[in-house]
């Protein structure tokens, strides 16, 4: 059964319905952003009877309830009506033409450089008699309908009475629909002209007064997703509507404020920015979707236990799903059920990323991934400390993290993790994204840019490995702690590499850089390291003999006699195979480095 309609509507009717309040906006709507050289192209559209596109229409009362407003500038001095029709696309053009033709007072809009103005519209009579195009007949007043310059000292036309506007032929365009008014003026100030303004009200007025505008008219039928389906497909020129704007459109219609509850009462977000307002840095990527996300697949998790415990099979059992669907179909009591519980959930899952070494959203190597970790968090609440839960979502982490499962879309990954995850820690298998884990041990030669997820994840574990810093002697972890600068930097040289021929894709990889403070890098420069070894151990602020200065190097996985003899072809291949080792250890998965060959100049094992 369709659940749309193709018709025509007469302009004037629809602009009634706008003034009289049966047709509004729903609030998830953006504000009317049309400037005057728009306003002015449109009514010179319609004018020439040309086709402005169709409108689309959502009639009330059906399963996608919204908060409602009327159009810009129009006010209901008692109670607001409820309307019968929202508009999805359109609203733009009806605006224009609702406050331009219904309204008496000025249009409220933007010049060229986005300046909001207040205009009336006119048209020239005259000369839309004697234009083709009618492109420059029509034109905009200030509020006090006078048009002036020499810095506003010298009026060049004033259009400020009845009289002066019949008198100088320029008709406001908020007569055009019902011209009577100024018809009885005309006949009283310049009754010589009425048969010039006959001739102009044939060939301009009657164009807008028969006027027919295209309407897709949506039933009631339509769901919340369609709405949503619909709105980003017709909006393609303005900024896309979130699913957490069309929720509290949604919710508003119960009296419920999601906004307020996210970026107000609960100062969950940062208004604008819509970021995580917590102490926690490594939360402050996470936006309102991923929390009604995280809700949904507890949501529809608790729903699909409920069918299997009833005993549905098949396709009548509920899914688990974290998909766009899944949200919009979120009841408030769902939300209200689920919103506190969730919140903790996503304080616990920065809880365990900081355990895990992950302290900011710039070294967070998937914010996708943890929309699933709070959610099961959120389930297993304080269990997730017990040792064999905790070494299981660990494991299933940085799988999904060196694996690369969590860049693209995600939605069944995330939907399976949950499910699978609970399972796993009752003693079920492993979850698919550990069990489909795989990381090769050519891919460090790849990973040069730390916007990569593993990149990110790697410079995390040599962390964990309690690396420390070349010159402060502290662990890289309390450095950053303190606010000491860190970064991640070559350990042989760019400088130097670049001097002895060395490829670029080799000391530009992963395997030839690690974290260390910004003294100890300026101290580096481009040396060789046998040279900035020695220089960095009898610094008077550092202080060390070969055998300490070559533990803080062990501690970023690197072999310090590779170093000193500035070997790079033993350096490189060693740190590869190092570097493995602790990738292993996080995933809990055997990597096969026999026989591999880091280096590029040397061919890989077959």
């Amino acid at each position: 059964m369709s659940t749309f309609d193709s018709t025509k509507i007469a302009l004037p009717q629809i602009l009634d319905e706008i003034v009289a309040g049966k047709v509004q906006l729903p609030d998830f709507q953006r504000g009317w952003v049309w400037d005057d050289e728009h306003v002015r192209s449109l009514l010179v559209s319609v004018a020439r009877s040309f086709p402005v596109g169709a409108v689309m229409l959502l009639e009330t009362g059906g399963e996608a309830r919204f908060q409602t407003r009327p159009i810009e500038n129009i006010d209901f001095p008692l109670n607001t009506p409820e309307p019968e029709r929202l508009i999805l696309d359109g609203q733009q053009r009806l605006t224009t033409l609702t406050q331009v033709l219904k309204l008496l007072g000025p249009v409220k809009t933007f010049d060229d450089k986005r300046n909001e103005i207040e205009r009336f519209y006119y048209i020239d009579i005259e000369a839309a008699l004697s234009s083709e195009t009618l492109d420059d007949v029509f034109f905009a007043v200030p509020p006090d309908k006078k048009l002036k310059t020499d810095f506003d000292r010298v009026v060049t036309l004033d259009l400020s009475t009845l009289q002066l506007e019949c008198v100088q032929m320029r008709f406001p365009c908020n007569q055009i629909l019902n011209s009577d008014k100024w018809e009885a003026g005309l006949q009283e100030f310049a009754p010589d002209k009425f048969r010039l303004y006959m001739d102009f009200r044939k060939k301009i007025l009657n164009a807008f007064r028969s006027y027919q505008l295209p309407v897709v008219a949506l039933g009631k039928a339509t769901n919340k997703e369609a709405v949503y389906l619909v709105f980003e497909k017709v909006n393609t020129g303005g900024v896309a509507l979130s699913v957490f704007e069309l929720m509290t459109a949604s919710f508003a219609a119960e009296n419920f404020n999601l906004r307020d509850d996210w970026y107000g009462s609960r100062k969950r977000g940062v208004e604008g920015g819509e970021r995580w307002l917590y102490s926690d840095d490594n939360l402050t990527s996470i936006e309102p979707r991923d929390f009604l996300q995280a809700i949904a697949l507890l949501h529809t998790y608790e729903a699909r236990k409920a069918d299997i415990a009833a005993g549905k099979t098949g396709k009548s059992v509920s899914a688990v799903s974290a998909k766009q669907a899944a949200i919009l179909n979120l009841k408030l009591s769902t939300y209200l059920h689920w919103a506190e519980r969730v919140e903790a959930g996503f304080k616990t899952a920065a809880k365990f990323l900081r355990k895990e070494l992950v302290l900011t959203t710039r070294d967070l190597p998937y914010q996708t991934q943890t929309v699933p970790l709070a959610a099961v968090l959120t389930h297993v609440q304080e269990r997730w400390l017990e040792p064999k839960i905790y070494e299981k979502l660990s494991r299933w982490y940085w799988c999904g993290v060196f694996g690369e499962l969590y860049g693209g879309a995600v939605e069944t990954r995330i939907a399976n993790d949950v499910e699978e995850i609970l399972a796993w820690i009752e003693g079920g298998g492993e979850p698919r994204t550990v069990t489909e884990a795989n990381f090769q041990p050519g891919r460090l030669n790849t990973l040069r840019s730390r916007l990569s997820a593993a990149y990110k994840g790697l410079h995390v574990l040599i962390q964990r490995e309690g690396s420390k810093d070349f010159f402060w002697k502290a662990s890289i972890r309390d450095l950053e702690a303190e606010e000491v600068a860190i970064d991640v930097h070559h350990i042989f040289p760019k400088q130097w590499c670049e001097e002895r021929k060395i490829v670029a894709a080799e000391f530009d990889s992963i395997i030839d850089k690690t974290p260390i403070s910004y003294k100890a890098n300026r101290m580096i420069g481009g040396n060789a390291p046998s040279y900035y070894l020695r220089a960095l151990q009898n610094h008077k602020q550092v202080g060390l003999d070969d055998a300490d200065m070559d533990g803080l190097v062990r501690s970023h996985r690197v072999n310090p006699q590779t170093l000193r003899s500035d070997d790079f072809d033993a350096f490189y291949e060693d740190r590869g195979r190092e570097l493995c080792t602790i990738i292993e250890r996080a995933m809990g998965k055997k990597i096969d480095t026999a026989g591999v060959r880091f280096m590029f100049k040397a061919p890989m094992a077959a």
